[in-house]
């Protein structure tokens, strides 16, 4: 399976898909104009995996910030990962961001992933 690697902007994440490498990863700020349209290839490549996924999966998220579109497109993503056995979530935050750990707290409550926070210094 290809690895999906998205170059991050000032108003998009990195992220890196990488299923033999085991390296499944969204990170900075997210802030498309589309976020669907953005989210599309990310949303393309879960659904593939999900028809032959690793035996345990990771996925890391260290997002600084999101918008509401991003915030309905990451659900989206969480909804296709609890459809895949083995998923946990690892959901970094700035140990002052209250708003990034709540908002992680939150998604946690609506899908069926074990979530692990983790503050960074």
């Amino acid at each position: 399976m290809e690895t999906l690697k998205m170059h991050g902007t000032e108003d998009t994440p990195v992220i890196t898909l990488d299923k033999q490498a085991g390296i499944f990863e969204i990170s900075g700020r997210s802030l498309p104009e589309d976020a669907a349209a953005w989210y599309q290839p990310v949303m393309q490549w879960i659904r593939d995996y999900a028809k032959s996924p690793n035996p345990t999966t990771t996925v890391i998220f260290k997002l600084e910030y999101f918008n509401t579109g991003s915030s309905k497109a990451i659900l989206d993503l969480l909804y296709a990962l609890a459809e895949i056995p083995g998923v946990k979530i690892e959901w970094y935050f700035q140990e002052e961001d209250e708003d990034m750990e709540e908002a992680g707290e939150e998604f946690s409550e609506l899908v069926d992933i074990p979530f692990t926070f983790i503050a960074l210094d």
